[in-house]
C-alpha cells in the first residue's frame, strides 16, 4: 500500500531528529530535501526484519537499512530479552569484521549491553566469525554479536545473534528478540555510556589457534602447498598463523585480495561461489608454474565458508572448484577414516552422497533445514556441512561453519593422499565408486522485486510438476506444512524415481527462497551407478545432461 508523501517526510523527519550518525543523517536530510519520495518510501514503508539471521541489509538511513539508529535498537532488544531470560548480568561479547560501519555498530552493541546492566567484551580487532562463536563458549558468555554480512555485496552489512551455546538463534528467541525491539520507542530511552565495556586482547584469539590443532591428526603429513586468498576479508592473518602451528608450508597469499577492503574491488561479490570470484587466485596458481601448489583456498570475507580447488589441466583456468558437496563428502570420508565418533549432519538441500558415507560407518547421520544454527544443535554432533561451503569439523570448540579448520582439514587430507601418490580428485572417484556418482548443481535467480520468488513458489504448490527431465516426480514434500523431523519452512522438495534407461539411480529437487539474499534457489541432485574406474567419464557426462535437463524443465515449472 502507498503511503502519503507527507506521512514519509514526517517519518524521515521523526528518524532524523534522533539519528546518532553525521553520515546518515546527512543522507537522510538531502533526500528529504530534495522530496525524494521513491527513495524515502524504499526506506520508511517498514523495517529491517530481525529474524533466524539476524539483521542484514544495505547500509544508509532510515528502518529498512542498516544503521546506528537500527543496531542500537537491536541491541537493546536482545538487552532487554537476555534480562527477561534471567541473565541480566551475564557477559557478551561482540565481534565484527571489516566492512563499512562494523566497528562503529560493534561499539554501539556494547554501549546498550553495559547501559543495560549486562557486562560486554569487544574483540580486539576485526576477525573471522569462528573467533567470536568460540568466544563465547570459551569466555562463558550469555550470548554473542557478529557485525557481519558475510559474502553479501560491499554495500550490506549484518547482526547475527548467538545465544550461550555459542550457536545462533532459532525460532522461538528470535521471534521474543524481535518484540523486545519492536517495544524500543526512542533511541533517548536506550542509554549509551561512553565507556565500560572491555576490549579484549590477543589471549582469545591464542585460545581458539591453540584449539584448531585439534583437528588435526599428531604427525600427520604436513607436505601441502596452498595458494590462498582471503577474498578481503579478514581470514588472512588468523588461516597463516594457523597454518604455522600446524606445520604446514606458509600459503602464498593473493596479493591483489590479501588486505581487508570492505569495497572488495577486485570481485562482483565477494563469495567464492560467484563467477570471476577466483579468477585472481587461479592465475596466482599458474603464475607459479610446474612447481605450482597442490590445492588453492579461499574464505569468504569473515572466513567462516571454506572454498576449495584442486588442478584441472586442459581446463582455461587450469583449475576447477570442487562443489561445496564434494568438499562436505571429502571431509567426511577423512574424518571416518580418523575413527571419528558421533552424529554427522546436513541439510535437507546438501548431497544426499554423505548419508551412503556415515551408513557404511555405522554412524548416526541427520539432516535439518538449511543453516547452521540447525546443524550445531544435533544431538551428538561430530561433523556437519552445507553445500554452500560451510563445515563444522570441531563442534566442541566451534558450533557453527568455520572456514579456517575446514582449511586446515583439507590441507591434511590433501597432504595424506600426496604422500601416496593420490589427490583429492582420487579420493571423490573412490567414493563415487563406493557409493554411486552424486553429482549436483544449483539453479539460482537473483531477483529485484521480491513478489517474483512468491510469484514462483505459489507456481509450484498450485500446478506442481509431475515429471522432471522425464523422471516421475515420486513424492512432492511442501515443507511449509513441515515433516516428522523438521519444523515448517517455506520450502518444496521432490524426489524423483530413477531411469535405467538413462542410467539414473535416483533424483531430488530443492526449491526455497535464500534466507539472506534476494534469490530463489533450486538444488539438485542425480545419482549415477558407477561400475568400474573405466566407466566414471560416461558416468559424469550422463549427470551433467540429466541435471541440465531438470535446471531446465524446473524453470519452465516455475515460470523463471
Amino acid at each position: 500500500m502507498a503511503i502519503d508523501p507527507a506521512e514519509l517526510t514526517h517519518r524521515a523527519q521523526a528518524w532524523l531528529a534522533e539519528d546518532p550518525d553525521p553520515e546518515t543523517r546527512d543522507e537522510l536530510a538531502k533526500l528529504i530535501a530534495a522530496e525524494d519520495t521513491d527513495e524515502l518510501a524504499a526506506r520508511f514503508a517498514g523495517t529491517l526484519q530481525f529474524g533466524t539471521a539476524g539483521l542484514r541489509g544495505e547500509l544508509g538511513a532510515g528502518p529498512m537499512r542498516m544503521n546506528r539508529s537500527v543496531v542500537i535498537r537491536a541491541a537493546a532488544g536482545l538487552a532487554a530479552y537476555l534480562k527477561a531470560q534471567g541473565d541480566g548480568s551475564g557477559l557478551v561479547v561482540i565481534g565484527y569484521d571489516a566492512r563499512h560501519k562494523s566497528a562503529d555498530f560493534a561499539r554501539d552493541t556494547a554501549a546498550v549491553m553495559v547501559g543495560a546492566g549486562l557486562r560486554a567484551a569487544v574483540l580486539p580487532r576485526p576477525l573471522p566469525t569462528p573467533v567470536l562463536a568460540f568466544a563465547i563458549r570459551h569466555l562463558g558468555a550469555v550470548a554473542g554479536v557478529e557485525v557481519t554480512a558475510s559474502h553479501n555485496p560491499p554495500r550490506d552489512n549484518g547482526y547475527k545473534v548467538y545465544l550461550g551455546d555459542g550457536s545462533q538463534i532459532v525460532p522461538p528467541a528470535d521471534g521474543e528478540i524481535a518484540a523486545e525491539i519492536a517495544a524500543v520507542r526512542s533511541l533517548a530511552d536506550v542509554p549509551l555510556p561512553e565507556t565500560g565495556w572491555e576490549t579484549l586482547d590477543e589471549t582469545v584469539l591464542d585460545a581458539y589457534l591453540a584449539r584448531t590443532d585439534a583437528v588435526l591428526t599428531p604427525g600427520s603429513p604436513r607436505d601441502t602447498k596452498v595458494v590462498y586468498t582471503p577474498m578481503h576479508g579478514v581470514g588472512r592473518d588468523t588461516l597463516v598463523a594457523a597454518f604455522a602451528r600446524a606445520g604446514f608450508p606458509a600459503p602464498t597469499v593473493v596479493a591483489e585480495q590479501a588486505e581487508p577492503d570492505p569495497d572488495f574491488p577486485t570481485v562482483a561479490f565477494p563469495n567464492p561461489e560467484e563467477p570471476g570470484a577466483m579468477d585472481l587466485a587461479f592465475a596466482t596458481a599458474r603464475a607459479q608454474g610446474a612447481a605450482g601448489p597442490d590445492i588453492v583456498i579461499a574464505n569468504d570475507p569473515d572466513a567462516d565458508r571454506c572454498a576449495v580447488a584442486v588442478p584441472a589441466p586442459g581446463t582455461p583456468d587450469g583449475w576447477r572448484m570442487l562443489r561445496g558437496d564434494e568438499v562436505g563428502a571429502l571431509l567426511a570420508a577423512h574424518l571416518v577414516r580418523k575413527r571419528a565418533a558421533g552424529t554427522f549432519a546436513t541439510t535437507i538441500v546438501s548431497s544426499q552422497l554423505m548419508s551412503r558415507i556415515a551408513a557404511a560407518a555405522s554412524l548416526p547421520y541427520e539432516e535439518t533445514l538449511t543453516g547452521f544454527k540447525w546443524l550445531a544443535r544435533v544431538d551428538g554432533l561430530r561433523y556437519a556441512f552445507e553445500e554452500a561451503l560451510g563445515y563444522c569439523v570441531d563442534p566442541a570448540g566451534v558450533r557453527d561453519k568455520d572456514g579456517i579448520t575446514a582449511a586446515l582439514l583439507i590441507t591434511e587430507l590433501a597432504a595424506e593422499l600426496k604422500q601416496s601418490g593420490r589427490t583429492l580428485g582420487d579420493l571423490l572417484d573412490d567414493l563415487a565408486l563406493e557409493h554411486g556418482l552424486h553429482a549436483t548443481d544449483q539453479l539460482s535467480v537473483r531477483v529485484e522485486d521480491l513478489s517474483l520468488i512468491a510469484d514462483a513458489m505459489r507456481r509450484l504448490r498450485e500446478q506442481p510438476p509431475t515429471a522432471l527431465a522425464g523422471l516421475t516426480v515420486a513424492r512432492a514434500d511442501d515443507l511449509n506444512r513441515g515433516t516428522e523431523t523438521l519444523p515448517p519452512t517455506d520450502g518444496l522438495r521432490y524426489y524423483l524415481s530413477g531411469s535405467p534407461e538413462a542410467g539414473i539411480e535416483a533424483a531430488r529437487v530443492v526449491v526455497r527462497p535464500s534466507g539472506t539474499e534476494p534469490k530463489l534457489k533450486c538444488y539438485l541432485e542425480v545419482v549415477v551407478p558407477v561400475s568400474s574406474a573405466e566407466a566414471l567419464p560416461e558416468a559424469r557426462t550422463k549427470a551433467v545432461t540429466a541435471l541440465a535437463s531438470i535446471k531446465r524443465d524446473l524453470a519452465g515449472a516455475a515460470g523463471i
